[in-house]
């Protein structure tokens, strides 16, 4: 089994927490659109890192959550970033380094990389703007449909991930403003990349987060693994996702406005029109 929805999950808690933070320790308010498209871009990004897990592509079996979440199709950019990420973990390991046969766990899984992501799509939701939000938010849709409806996928195939994004993206382009910055999108997604890696260094397996850095003479040393929780065990499916889950229902009704005029005794809360 695989980790999937607790990805998915910690990435929506963590926006919504934090946004819930921002607003009452700051004074920072989001629109009942940026804090869902925040939430989303969030979830979505909490499983892409896993792009670099392919499978077996030629036969459509195998791979990631995220390899799987648009068919044939997003499993072959699956493919292309595996053996990228593979290339570049050979030509940049150190002799301590242990050797690999794929590239799963390798670049998509350090913090440089969940910086370089973040950055990027920031610029594209400040320069492009709306546009560039749309689409980001069509591919992050499906990643999160498929991390956290994994059985309705499974079943109905990737029809529910690309028809959840076009209704999503649709939505969008009708409640985003087009005259607006949305730099917050890189945020959201940088977040989500950086929380996969800390869910994954839980894990037996670990993760390279501090790459390029040198630790004990290896430039891919793995933080964290050895004695961590197995993904899909019991840790994991009977404690820490349903933790997450309840994190995130609170969250969303901590935003709702009438929670919101009970708790601070203001006018119409997060979203409200005037």
């Amino acid at each position: 089994m695989v980790m999937g929805p607790t990805h998915a999950m910690s990435g929506a808690a963590l926006w919504l927490a934090g946004s819930a933070v921002a607003a009452t320790a700051f004074g920072i308010d989001q629109t009942a659109a940026e804090l869902a498209v925040g939430t989303v871009a969030c979830a979505g990004a909490a499983l892409y890192p896993d792009i670099d897990c392919a499978g077996k592509v030629t036969e459509n079996k195998g791979g990631s959550t995220v390899a799987r979440s648009f068919g044939v199709a997003s499993l072959m950019v699956a493919e292309v970033v595996e053996r990228l990420c593979y290339w570049f973990y050979l030509i940049t390991k150190s002799k301590k380094d242990k050797k690999r046969k794929n590239g799963h766990r390798t670049f998509t899984h350090t913090a440089l990389h969940a910086g370089i992501v973040g950055v990027g799509a920031g610029l594209l939701g400040a320069y492009v703007g709306k546009y560039a939000v749309i689409a980001i938010l069509f591919i992050l849709t499906g990643l999160a449909v498929r991390g956290l409806m994994g059985e309705t996928v499974r079943k109905y195939g990737w029809v529910v991930t690309t028809g959840a994004s076009i209704a999503l993206a649709y939505g969008m382009f009708h409640l985003l403003d087009e005259r607006r910055s949305y730099w917050i999108i890189g945020l959201a997604m940088g977040i989500g990349c950086f929380i996969h890696v800390l869910g994954d260094i839980i894990t037996k397996m670990g993760s390279p987060l501090f790459f390029p850095l040198p630790i004990q003479k290896k430039r891919w040393f793995d933080v964290g693994g050895g004695h961590g929780i197995k993904a899909g065990g019991p840790e994991e499916t009977r404690v820490l996702l349903p933790a997450l889950t309840v994190l995130t229902v609170l969250g969303m009704i901590y935003f709702l406005p009438e929670v919101q005029d009970f708790l601070f005794d203001r006018g119409p809360g997060v979203g409200a029109t005037e």
